[in-house]
């Protein structure tokens, strides 16, 4: 599938006419389920970029701006071929042990009753594998998912006692749940055209790691593996570490007409 991508991200610095360093997470890169045609990021100022990586091997664009007026405006375009691999992850950039994805962070700390929520849907399931599946089926039925919403919530106690959840919110939760199990799980950043929408917007779901396939893909808010309707960009251990632009949450700035 082609997939076209405009992503605009409004960014307002600390002190207007002062310097402004960000760190942006925008671009996607190859693997085999997904190549890159083109990209490109602008931005509307007198600006330097200089690409990158960091410690989880996202690519990354370190953006100066000697002069910063009110509103910076960063565009991500482009396009990017994908197929389906059936949420599989062969041929990524993979920088960390699967192991270290077991931990807890301040967005994802480990949760009795999400723990337990993981044992009951998974209980009589044949291996992690089925577990995992039978997991991001039951937290697809859990919630209404408010697709307005995009920023993350760093309370997953009380979001999980909740009725409806943002993408964020529920990646979050399935890393918290995956984690009870024993199964390093993972936050994505990227994005998707999911059911007959004509165009994208950026989105997020969770990869979890199984002995022998490797990192799969789960995607909470439709209860199924990623397809070729995902461009994936970032992996971290939670929302922070995928962010758009370092300190904010993926999508949670001015974003428009992120396309198919």
């Amino acid at each position: 599938m082609r997939i076209a991508i405009e992503h605009h991200l409004a960014c307002r610095p600390r002190v207007a006419g002062g310097p402004m360093v960000q760190m942006l997470r925008l671009t996607p890169e190859n693997h085999d389920d997904q190549t890159v045609a083109h990209w490109r990021i602008d931005v509307d100022c007198d600006a330097r970029l200089r690409a990158s990586h960091d410690g989880f091997g996202n690519a990354v664009t370190m953006l100066y701006v000697e002069d910063a007026p009110e509103v910076v405006t960063i565009t991500a375009t482009g396009e990017v071929l994908t197929s389906d691999a059936h949420g599989l992850i062969h041929g990524a950039t993979e920088t960390l042990p699967p192991p270290l994805f077991l931990r807890a962070t301040e967005a994802t700390p480990a949760d009795p009753v999400i723990a337990g929520f993981a044992a009951e849907a998974t209980q009589g399931t044949d291996g992690p594998l089925a577990a995992l599946h039978s997991l991001n089926a039951a937290l697809q039925a859990r919630f209404d998912v408010d697709f307005e919403a995009r920023a993350a919530r760093l309370d997953v106690a009380r979001i999980f006692a909740e009725d409806r959840a943002t993408p964020c919110d529920l990646a979050h939760i399935f890393c918290v749940a995956a984690r009870s199990l024993g199964i390093p799980a993972r936050y994505v950043s990227g994005y998707a055209a999911l059911g007959s929408a004509e165009h994208g917007s950026p989105h997020c779901w969770a990869e979890a790691h199984v002995e022998g396939p490797g990192w799969i893909g789960f995607d909470p808010c439709t209860g199924l593996s990623p397809q070729d309707r995902h461009v994936r960009v970032a992996v971290a251990l939670d929302a922070t570490g995928a962010a758009a632009v370092a300190g904010e949450p993926w999508g949670g700035l001015t974003v428009t007409n992120a396309g198919q």
